[in-house]
């Protein structure tokens, strides 16, 4: 079984295969497709797999591909990576850039892609040497935070002892990664408001009730209350990223939707938080003579990192980056992940990828985000590592050590 003096080997195989894993990459990079609409990203998947000899099921989870290699006894390891993309016009320049106009992959997915084929590639050769059997989730349509239930609906994580996840980090350099324990994202709910004023001419507003107006006020005053009412030290992010409303520039609206994302980290003022937004909502609206309806349904709790499974990739990232470059996290971030749901059911951890590079990174769902392509290698090289010393410990093989 594996030790920390293979890790040298398996960079070495692992450089030999970046030239291929760039290739990989640029093409799922070129060719995007959103949430829900991943056919062939998912065949060109299944495809790489096939050649790798896997045991491949396609449409799990609507576009959602399993493969699975090793002896098929003993303990069976997961690997989850995402595949879906986001409705942003990319601005990068590059050659290799979004083919389709209005989608980009701005949050990673195409790196988590490659990673998860990175990995296939070094994991095949060994598969009839495993004391179990690994296998590969590549999700669909994380970015609508239902890729990961459709895929647990459809029995992928059935038997799992532990899984593990990935995901690129613009605020770490290249060659870094980044681990924590416990609280790791955020739980992230959907915030949808409707406001109902009284249309009317543009010309006499005090006629009308003008519901674009309340709208702003509902905006603004939920940030004024979540920085004076809610305690600071538990933090709550509340954005809006859509309003709808009105029919023309001379008319006063009669109805404004907006819609956002909530975010937190303190599960006991969760709890709290649905009751707490629409008292706050229907006080501001009520001031005005406005009506709202609230509604705010939960998209993703938190991803929590199982403490043994993050402390068997902390040191297996220690092999790979050395010591200096694993960063401990201390804070947990507001992003969201439905990585999340699977947590639920299987314990494992996830871990942030470095891929700024020496001129630094923009951030994630930005139209120019360009992470580095060296952050590859160290993703797929992290990944083998800890599999094949989880595989180890599982079987009392000698522990992998600097």
């Amino acid at each position: 079984m594996a030790n920390f003096h293979d890790v040298a080997a398996l960079r070495q195989e692992t450089e030999a295969l970046q030239g291929d894993l760039v290739k990989i990459r640029r093409h799922l990079h070129a060719h995007p497709e959103l949430s829900g609409q991943e056919q062939q990203t998912a065949a060109f998947v299944a495809g790489a797999l096939y050649q790798l000899g896997c045991n491949v099921r396609e449409g799990v989870g609507g576009a959602g591909v399993v493969a699975e290699l090793g002896t098929g006894s003993g303990p069976k390891l997961g690997l989850r990576v995402d595949m879906d993309a986001l409705p942003i016009e990319e601005c990068t320049g590059l050659p290799f850039a979004s083919r389709r106009q209005g989608l980009m992959h701005a949050c990673g997915h195409d790196i988590h892609t490659t990673v998860g084929l990175g990995v296939a590639h070094l994991m095949a050769p060994r598969a009839a040497q495993l004391p179990g059997t690994l296998r590969l989730l590549f999700q669909p349509a994380e970015e609508i935070a239902q890729g990961a239930g459709w895929m647990v609906n459809a029995g992928a994580l059935e038997g799992l002892d532990a899984l593990f996840g990935v995901h690129v980090y613009p605020e770490l350099p290249v060659g870094k990664v980044g681990i924590r324990e416990g609280t790791f994202t955020a739980t992230s709910d959907e915030l949808t408001v409707e406001i109902v004023g009284e249309s009317g001419h543009g010309a006499r507003p005090h006629e009308a009730l003008d519901a674009i107006w309340v709208a702003s006020q509902v905006v603004t005053g939920l940030q004024e209350a979540v920085s004076r009412r809610l305690d600071p030290l538990h933090p709550v992010v509340i954005s809006f990223g859509q309003i709808e409303g009105g029919c023309a520039s001379n008319v006063i609206a009669k109805r404004v939707r907006l819609k956002g994302t909530v975010r937190c980290l303190n599960q006991g003022t969760h709890h709290k938080l649905s009751s707490w937004i629409e008292k706050v909502i229907q006080g501001i609206v009520a001031i005005h003579g406005a009506q709202a309806h609230v509604d705010l349904r939960s998209i993703t709790p938190s991803v929590v990192n199982d403490p043994s499974q993050t402390r068997c990739l902390a040191r297996a990232a220690c092999a790979v980056v050395g010591e200096e470059n694993v960063e401990h996290l201390p804070q947990p971030s507001l992003g969201a992940e439905d990585f999340a749901q699977m947590l639920q059911h299987v314990p494992g951890c996830m871990f942030r990828l470095g891929v700024a590079g020496s001129e630094g990174c923009y951030p994630l769902h930005h139209g120019c985000f360009n992470p580095d392509e060296g952050a590859i290698a160290i993703g797929v090289d992290v990944l083998t590592v800890t599999l094949l010393h989880r595989f180890a410990s599982t079987v009392g093989s000698a522990p992998l050590s600097p």
